[in-house]
């Protein structure tokens, strides 16, 4: 591949490798000069500009990326069309992911223009969440190297582990002092860590913290067709021959390991009795923020054996004490409040319309951009940020007189990633927070934008705040300020729903009524439906 800066005629069937902006020219990265481009390098007084030429035997970078992406992309993984030199793959299904370590490596190391990113090794994952990116850097390689990355690939580099357990029963154990309250919230938060998954409680018992008494409920539950059992001890495991441990040696049981490298979570047990697994949760399994034993179970739900190898090996990183909903022991707190920015997106080219900007149609004689920018300036938002891009000069002539801050995106036609990102990056730093608006979203009203905005509790881990109706998750989503980084980090087409998945601890969601959560005018037939209802 040749690179390097040549005049607009000679450069006739290069790409360009830097936006180029003089005067009205503005010329994108990645455009393939022709004589269109030429006349108007030369009519713009532009003597040079840098191209990459493709060579005999080089491959495009969408071409690179798309082929290794498939080829890395095992059961379970969906993979996008490449764009820009980047193909993301997601989860096609609900599971566990599950990645060759080596093989990643070995992709990465083939050479530097092939980068090959993903998720942590056996991190549950919900269906559309993205899962790794295969990322070309220059605008195309040799086809040496995408066959050598291919061939190194292998078979399954990434696949999806579906959850396969789906019948769990619970043992808690009593002592003087042990609360009823303690056991119900501890069966409350169970179910919710199994509802990911499809699995639930087909049976719990409630029996003293006794060898015997134990020994019994656990046979039980696995006679009822229990897959998994897991015992919540009155007192935590001390030793292999401590009460939980010795229920299951009891009924011809055998302990696989106890004890894990993870804080909190270290005084885990896992055995197997009649062929089912067995686990002994420590305490923090009571509470719903993540912890060892959620590494353990997941895993086993679907389908995985946890080694004793692979436990020992979870030291690094095992230190759980920064988890996003509980600061870190000793550090200042954050003070957080209800500070929160709102940023309304209209940025977008609006394809689907077939042409005009949807921002710019009407709706009962007002412009949908400007319907949705004050519903979110009458909210209890403190700030309003409107992020343009494509016909920026008619979208802010439609919005004229209002009182919001105004943010180009010169990428907007890369998706909406990059409108995220602007709009975050424009948020004051005195914000807690921000509510991302979609400009085409005409029934979002400033209660609904309000109803976000109190239910935003960070004291009580409520970090993520989303409208939710009949299990449905729509918009706008409010995002504490420790995600802007995410958020910044977001590329393509692609918004952030992924995140609310990875962060499903930190989410709280707010009920409402109607389609206008879900209502976004995408084509002239919703435009038309709209105007009608």
């Amino acid at each position: 591949m040749k690179f390097g800066p040549a005049s607009p005629r000679d450069a006739i069937g290069g790409v360009t490798v830097h936006t180029l902006r003089q005067g009205p020219l503005v010329l994108k990265k990645g455009t393939t000069i022709g004589p269109t481009e030429v006349e108007a390098l030369t009519r713009a007084g532009i003597k040079d500009v840098v191209v990459v030429r493709m060579e005999e035997g080089d491959v495009s970078e969408d071409v690179a990326a798309a082929s290794i992406a498939l080829a890395v992309g095992g059961e379970g993984i969906h993979v996008e069309r490449a764009f820009t030199g980047r193909a993301n793959l997601f989860a096609a299904r609900p599971g566990v992911l599950v990645i060759d370590r080596a093989a990643v490596d070995r992709i990465n190391n083939i050479d530097e223009a092939i980068t090959f990113a993903t998720l942590s090794a056996y991190k549950p994952v919900v269906e559309g969440e993205m899962v790794g990116t295969v990322k070309i850097i220059p605008f195309g390689v040799e086809g040496r190297l995408r066959d050598a990355a291919v061939k190194a690939a292998g078979r399954d580099v990434l696949k999806i582990a579906p959850y396969v357990i789906k019948r769990v029963g619970i043992v808690s154990t009593l002592l003087p002092g042990l609360s009823s309250k303690v056991i119900d919230k501890t069966l409350r938060v169970t179910a919710e860590r199994l509802a990911p998954a499809g699995a639930s409680i087909v049976a719990e018992r409630r029996v003293q913290h006794d060898e015997r008494a134990l020994s019994a409920a656990i046979k039980e539950l696995l006679a009822l067709g229990a897959e998994l059992v897991i015992v919540f001890g009155a007192s935590a495991i001390a030793d292999r021959r401590d009460v939980i441990p010795a229920a299951v040696t009891a009924i011809g049981g055998e302990i696989e390991h106890f004890g894990m490298p993870v804080d909190p979570g270290n005084l885990l047990l896992i055995a197997r009795a009649g062929g089912v697994p067995v686990l002994g949760a420590p305490g923090c399994a009571r509470s719903p923020v993540e912890n060892g034993f959620d590494w353990v179970l997941m895993r086993l739900l679907a389908g995985i054996k946890v080694t004793r190898s692979e436990l020992m090996g979870m030291g690094v990183g095992g230190l759980l004490m920064e988890i996003v909903t509980r600061p870190q022991p000793r550090a200042k707190p954050e003070i957080e409040g209800n500070n929160v920015a709102a940023i309304v997106l209209a940025a977008g080219r609006s394809t689907r319309m077939g042409g005009p900007n949807k921002l710019l149609a009407e709706l009962d004689g007002k412009k949908l951009v400007r319907i949705a920018t004050e519903q979110a300036l009458a909210s209890k938002a403190s700030e309003v940020i409107v992020v343009t891009g494509h016909q920026t000069e008619l979208v802010e002539q439609a919005l004229a007189g209002l009182k919001v801050k105004f943010v180009r995106n010169p990428d907007f036609a890369g998706g909406i990633a990059s409108s995220v990102k602007s709009g975050i990056a424009a948020v004051p730093e005195t914000c807690d927070g921000a509510v991302v608006c979609l400009g085409d979203m005409p029934l979002i009203d400033a209660g609904l934008i309000d109803r976000l905005i109190d239910g935003f509790a960070p004291d009580r881990g409520n970090l993520i705040v989303v409208p939710v109706s009949e299990g449905r998750r729509g918009n706008p989503v409010l995002w504490a300020r420790r995600f802007f980084s995410e958020l910044m980090a977001l590329d393509g087409d692609v918004g952030a729903r992924h995140l609310i998945a990875r962060h499903a601890e930190a989410v709280a969601e707010v009920p409402v009524e109607g389609e206008g959560a879900f209502l976004d005018i995408d084509t002239p037939q919703a435009l038309e439906a709209a105007r009608r209802g």
